[in-house]
């Protein structure tokens, strides 16, 4: 009986905790989850409340914020005290001056309206790098002087060896690092993050985006390298509807910042400088966002980014002379690949051409899987649409040539990808193929802003289904960092109508509060001094011609719209706040005219 007793206690304590009746789940900070690198100095907190008793609302809330897992009375940095509120949304930090790199703990205890208490489990955040003097690291450039800025370049790859140290043990290690164009960063042979087309496209003239990485398990106790790879991008590629290059800037530059902990306490930290090296040697040829990429698999360096490797012929970097003091954390999410679509058939054009089908139109670009000769070209060019008889059709791309240029090297079965480009596509054709293509030798690989999903839709209509269906992927392919018009021709600009038109929507679809905090900024800086706003923001138009484009309603409109839709939608004061000079000097301009 004794026992039978025990039993039934210790079961109707685990139904009581399995079914305790309030919860406090989705814990986020600025919009994010357990953020690595934020430069917001007073951050915002948010929580959920999930209960299982109807009519549950909090009641009081207590937010600690402490140095360690612990929250020991040394490592606290802000305790709230209980607040009597039903506040959970973008609750403002208010404890002491959070510190550049310093990673914090923080978590939340309710009561709720039954007098229920419970407590979240512990989340983090790591702070970036806050001001200039937190950069050790100094822009560097690649290029050999005498290159024709004019023309698309290879791709530079740029490394640095370096020991950690003999005896020390390592804690952590983060890599902060930016670029005057696109990079792809790896330490000892591997790619950093998994985010693409960093660091995104800004105001450059104003503002660039720093990403901070967690490379804790790439680096290795000994000899170790670090490499990066950069391409032309928003930066200076083409840009517009005509031959225009070189909008930000002619020379590409980088700036990297490894920073390893040791459990000692000491640190050690590898910045880009003069001794750093460089090679235009590598495997991409060229590469622009509309034009695509060549790539030839015959000059892959094996080992490049690895320690060991043998630069004697390369050459060391120049030092560039750009400042620190405007690079920013991103508020927006990274730029990701996010889903893979199978080509559903292939076939013959009537004019005998060989394409690939993939069902639907997407953004982002195909991995190639392909074996053939050494030497063998294969061209991959993309179109949305067949024209009347058919064929593939690109006339709507104009002066877009969105191709793929791949050389094999002839190892077996070889991969490919490309790095600094993306297309708007449904059809693919290929020629000089070696052999019969099939549906297993192209994958589409989806990219778009790695927005979380918001709403849904769904009605007993298959047509308004697929409508809906149509919006979201209308969205996402115009997300690609800042809000687009169109993802495939030579534009693909954040043209502020299309924005201010498709806003609420978008933020039914998606979780867009971070997007647009980060694109609005751009809307404010790149605001004229009279308060008109671009018809494209960033304003690669009116970088060119200053003076011969002016604003216009529908368009300029989104400097009052959006921010005003955001607040609406997510509550969000700060940004209202922080866009109020912007919104009030566009109605000053429409008053005025």
């Amino acid at each position: 009986m004794n026992r039978l007793l025990v039993f039934l206690i210790l079961l109707s304590t685990a139904v009581v905790a399995q079914t305790s009746p309030l919860r406090v789940e989705q814990l986020r900070i600025e919009y994010k989850t357990n953020p690595l690198g934020i430069d917001v100095i007073l951050p915002r907190f948010s929580w959920k409340l999930v209960s299982s008793a109807r009519n549950t609302m909090q009641k009081s809330y207590q937010i600690q914020v402490a140095k360690d897992e612990k929250f020991s009375k040394k490592s606290m940095v802000w305790s709230s005290s209980e607040i009597a509120s039903d506040a959970s949304h973008l609750v403002d930090y208010q404890g002491s001056n959070l510190q550049a790199r310093q990673r914090y703990f923080w978590k939340v205890k309710v009561t709720d309206n039954f007098g229920n208490v419970t407590e979240s489990a512990v989340n983090f955040f790591e702070m970036g790098l806050l001001a200039a003097s937190d950069w050790q690291a100094q822009w560097i450039e690649p290029e050999k002087p005498g290159f024709d800025p004019k023309k698309q370049q290879p791709a530079p790859l740029i490394r640095k060896e370096f020991t950690t140290k003999p005896k020390g043990k390592i804690a952590s290690a983060r890599l902060y690092v930016t670029s005057r164009g696109l990079n792809e960063m790896y330490i000892n042979g591997q790619r950093v993050g998994k985010d693409v087309l960093s660091p995104g496209w800004t105001a450059y003239q104003a503002r660039i985006q720093y990403f901070t990485y967690n490379v804790t398990n790439l680096v290795q106790a000994g000899n170790n390298a670090i490499g990066a790879m950069l391409g032309d991008g928003w930066y200076r590629g083409y840009l517009v509807w005509e031959t225009n290059r070189n909008v930000w800037g002619e020379k590409l530059a980088l700036l990297s910042q490894l920073v390893i902990k040791y459990e000692d306490g000491s640190e050690q930290i590898i910045a880009t400088d003069e001794t750093w090296k460089a090679n235009n040697d590598g495997p991409v040829r060229e590469n622009d966002l509309y034009n695509g990429e060549t790539y030839d698999a015959r000059m892959e360096k094996k080992g490049w980014a690895s320690a060991g490797f043998n630069d004697a012929a390369w050459w060391n970097v120049k030092l560039g002379d750009y400042p620190k003091d405007n690079l920013i954390a991103p508020a927006g999410p990274p730029v990701r690949r996010t889903q893979e679509i199978k080509p559903l058939k292939v076939f013959k054009t009537p004019a005998g051409e060989t394409v690939f089908d993939l069902g639907q139109n997407m953004v982002g670009w195909v991995r190639l899987r392909v074996q053939g000769p050494t030497g063998t070209k294969i061209r991959v060019t993309h179109a949305e649409v067949l024209d009347q008889k058919g064929n593939f059709y690109t006339a709507n791309l104009r002066s877009a040539k969105c191709e793929l240029n791949y050389t094999l090297k002839g190892d077996s079965i070889e991969t490919y990808e490309p790095h600094f480009t993306f297309m708007g596509f449904r059809y693919v054709r290929v020629e000089g193929w070696p052999g019969t293509p099939d549906v297993d030798n192209i994958t589409g690989v989806v990219v778009h802003s790695d927005m979380p999903n918001a709403g849904t839709f769904e009605s007993s209509k298959p047509l308004i289904n697929q409508l809906q269906k149509n919006i979201v992927w209308g969205q996402i392919g115009n997300f690609v960092d800042v809000p687009t018009d169109c993802p495939q021709r030579d534009e693909r600009l954040g043209w502020t109508g299309d924005a201010q038109a498709f806003v609420r929507t978008a933020t039914f679809n998606k979780d867009v509060a971070g997007f647009f905090t980060k694109w609005l900024r751009d809307v404010a800086i790149d605001q004229k001094p009279n308060g008109g706003v671009p018809h494209v923001v960033p304003d690669v138009l009116q970088v060119k011609n200053p003076d011969g484009i002016k604003s216009s309603a529908g368009w300029a409109d989104v400097a009052t719209i959006a921010p005003w839709t955001m607040y609406q939608v997510y509550g969000d004061r700060r940004l209202l706040e922080t866009q109020y000079e912007s919104m009030k000097k566009w109605t000053e301009y429409i008053r005025k005219n």
